[in-house]
């Protein structure tokens, strides 16, 4: 690789990946009545980005792969904070901020492939906690086996009912591996929510599912054409990778905990585990729940006490009907979430999941 092609790569990386997390902790702390604070606190790392991408022009043919790379993470990072810095000077509402950070994925997507090229980029990509492990490291710089990585399924931009999946580079065959089924929040995608497990997953060792609603939120009510649709993305997993039965995780943010619940209740799930976050919960669900699928199912409830959709107060209430009709609940209660999902949680309810 060039001199100068270095030099550019040395230059943006550092403003890019700051943007990244910066556009990650505001999507955590997202709670209306904060967003000015915690938009002052992230800084100005966009400017940064801004000053060193005219550095991404004109590079040599062959490095074509590694400058479409930075330039669409780039681009899609400061349209991000585009939207954002207009929401903070009083051009839009709570609808455009949302519309803004759903860029911050698809510059995740963007950028994902060059963690095989480039450690920091690599880094990135694992949990904080894990950065320093060597052995992990080793792992993520082989090279990767076959029918790894992140694999997309009729799921583009606003196709509807396909699937994401995230399998870890160094996924051998030879031992069973938790999955994780993960489901967007109402009006969403699993394209875009796959990011919020990606890092998790790579760090830990988990296969990753995040699948789209057939509609334009899960089947809350009327017919439920979503379970078989689940069911269909589950067989197809199974069938590719050793997938541990005893260990499958039905996880979901806001609608998708919701739906976590309303099709994670029935007898017939295939689902071991129930982690809905930020969810709502209809008492009449435990009624109608299978009584015996309820005895002893681990659900693992995580809700934020700044929850402006679903008041925490249900989710109190949820424990207390799940635990009386039988169920093994975790409960998290988080004081400074609002309604949005927290990342944090993810290493718990792996380490939850996997007995530890």
């Amino acid at each position: 690789m060039s001199e100068a092609v270095v030099d550019d790569i040395v230059a943006v990386l550092p403003p890019l990946l700051q943007s990244l997390e910066a556009l990650g902790l505001i999507a955590r702390h997202l709670n209306p009545p904060d967003f000015g604070r915690v938009m002052h606190a992230v800084g100005t790392p966009d400017q940064s980005l801004q000053a060193v991408q005219p550095r991404l022009a004109d590079w040599p043919a062959e490095f074509a792969d590694v400058q479409t790379a930075l330039q669409a993470a780039s681009d899609a990072a400061l349209k991000a904070f585009e939207g954002l810095r207009a929401v903070q000077n009083g051009n839009g509402d709570l609808v455009a901020v949302f519309r803004a950070l759903r860029y911050a994925p698809r510059a995740q997507e963007a950028l994902y492939p060059l963690a095989e090229k480039f450690p920091p980029v690599s880094s990135f990509f694992v949990d904080p906690a894990c950065r320093d492990d060597a052995e992990l490291s080793a792992r993520l710089a082989a090279p990767a086996g076959q029918d790894t990585g992140i694999m997309h399924d009729h799921n583009e931009a606003g196709s509807r009912g396909g699937f994401s999946l995230y399998v870890p580079e160094y996924y051998t065959a030879d031992r069973a591996w938790p999955l994780v089924m993960a489901l967007h929040g109402g009006s969403g995608n699993g394209r875009g929510f796959l990011w919020s497990w990606l890092r998790d997953a790579r760090s830990f060792g988990a296969i990753l599912v995040a699948p789209t609603a057939i509609g334009s939120t899960w089947a809350l009510m009327g017919e439920d054409v979503d379970t078989p649709n689940l069911a269909r993305i589950l067989d197809i997993a199974r069938a590719r990778w050793n997938i541990d039965p005893k260990r499958l995780l039905l996880t979901g943010m806001s609608d998708g905990g919701t739906f976590s619940y309303v099709t994670g209740l029935e007898g017939s799930s295939p689902f071991t585990h129930l982690a809905p976050i930020s969810a709502t919960f209809h008492p009449l669900m435990a009624e109608m729940a299978d009584a015996k699928r309820l005895r002893g199912l681990p659900v693992h409830i995580v809700h934020g006490q700044l929850d402006w959709m679903f008041p925490v107060q249900m989710a109190r209430q949820t424990r207390q009907l799940l635990s009386a009709a039988g169920a093994d609940v975790t409960y998290r209660e988080i004081e400074d979430l609002s309604h949005c999902y927290p990342r944090e949680i993810n290493r718990a309810i792996l380490s939850w999941l996997n007995g530890a």
